[in-house]
């Protein structure tokens, strides 16, 4: 029930975040903005997203997950709905940057939930669970905007997900504890199996978190490095694949929402496989630092070898199936990085997913508007070439990546 629920808070996460990138054609036209005003107001949700990954993280830790992540759901979801009231770019832009400081602190606060209630051997399946559920929520939301955008107006799709999130918040608080300890349902063997995993019994909360220690670690830098590649990555499918489907390949809004879908489908996939093939891997082999880098590395690979064909194909179907196959392949990483600061940062695993997170997603803010003037200035193949050498870039990073090198003692 709890990877349930975390997935749900997921799935919600992402459905708030890529609903704009459906309605970008029919905004341009009311607001009357360029495609680089619209890349700035995409970056806005990106720079907020990436600079509160921190204090949102430190959150987490400190007043413990069933507060923390109730609190910022309700407040990511308001500012969800108030960007439907907004009329101009810079309105918008602010209520992009105020929903991005709310969804900074889930993903942080997420693992730190995690971290009291799944099994060390569980930690890569129930990472590539979860991102699956963002990816699946991603996926459904293009063709669900599109319906209620051509029924009811583009500010429609906010409203109906901005109360989702509140409804998710809602149940969080009211189901989920801290530890299992404190959980009603839980019975004394399942408790007993999860503390003996662990080490023993955890606290719920950090009285302090000792950063130094945390911002000491080289394999935390070279992570946060590593996900910079991926960060921008993937945003430029999260931000702007609907456009360059209904701008450079032709396709309608009904069409832009289905075809946009597929690749996140397969993302969904690769978000399952890649944790569950990791676990399996470190059980069979005993070698939990080459598990975690041999599918990450080959995911990466992957992903840069299917990004150019996608971009250079004259057919506008195969470069939605090769984009498929990069998209797999990006997410096939994301269940093996977020592994990761739960193999290194033990009780402070939201704060050190956290810096990882905040590093990346500085690259996810930077890529929706340079995109922009890269399309202005060249065209629509030179920001996925960018995308390409970034992810090779992360493959050789994720080299020097050991999930052994633990920052604190057991």
């Amino acid at each position: 029930m709890v990877l349930a629920l975390t997935v749900a808070a997921y799935m919600i996460t992402y459905m708030d975040r890529v609903n704009i990138a459906s309605t970008v054609p029919v905004i341009q036209k009311e607001l009357g903005l360029s495609m680089v005003t619209v890349g700035w107001i995409l970056s806005s949700f990106r720079w907020g997203y990436a600079l509160f990954q921190i204090p949102g993280g430190w959150l987490g830790d400190r007043i413990g997950p069933r507060r923390a992540l109730a609190l910022i759901v309700t407040w990511w979801s308001i500012f969800t709905s108030v960007t439907a009231l907004a009329w101009s770019a810079g309105s918008m832009a602010v209520c992009r940057f105020l929903f991005g400081m709310g969804e900074a602190g889930a993903f942080p606060i997420a693992t730190r939930s995690l971290s009291r209630w799944m099994l060390p051997a569980e930690r890569g399946f129930a990472q590539g669970v979860t991102h699956a559920g963002s990816r699946l929520g991603a996926a459904l939301t293009p063709s669900l905007v599109v319906m209620l955008m051509l029924a009811y107006g583009w500010r429609a799709p906010f409203f109906v997900f901005g109360a989702l999130g509140l409804v998710w918040a809602a149940v969080w608080y009211w189901y989920y504890r801290d530890t299992p300890a404190e959980h009603g349902s839980v019975n004394s063997a399942e408790r007993c199996l999860i503390e003996t995993s662990l080490g023993g019994a955890r606290s719920a909360r950090t009285r302090s978190v000792p950063w130094r220690r945390i911002l000491g670690s080289g394999t935390l830098w070279t992570m946060s490095l590593m996900y910079f590649c991926y960060a921008y990555s993937i945003s430029v499918y999260l931000d702007w694949f609907p456009k360059y489907l209904n701008d450079h390949r032709g396709f309608d809004l009904k069409e832009m929402g289905l075809y946009a879908s597929l690749p996140l489908l397969a993302g969904t996939v690769g978000d399952l496989f890649g944790g569950w093939a990791s676990d399996r891997w470190a059980k069979s082999s005993g070698n939990l630092k080459m598990a975690r880098r041999g599918v990450a590395m080959a995911g990466f690979l992957v992903a840069a070898g299917a990004i150019l064909p996608a971009t250079f194909t004259a057919s506008p179907m195969a470069s939605v199936w090769y984009t498929c196959v990069a998209v797999f392949g990006l997410e096939t990483t994301v269940g093996v990085s977020w592994a990761l600061p739960l193999d290194i940062g033990a009780d402070y695993a939201g704060s050190v997913s956290s810096v990882m997170n905040s590093c990346g997603n500085i690259g996810g803010a930077i890529s929706p508007a340079l995109l922009a003037y890269l399309v202005r200035a060249y065209s629509w193949n030179v920001p996925f070439v960018v995308a390409a050498g970034l992810c090779v870039a992360a493959a050789l990073l994720f080299s020097k990546i050991d999930a052994t090198r633990k920052i604190f003692a057991d």
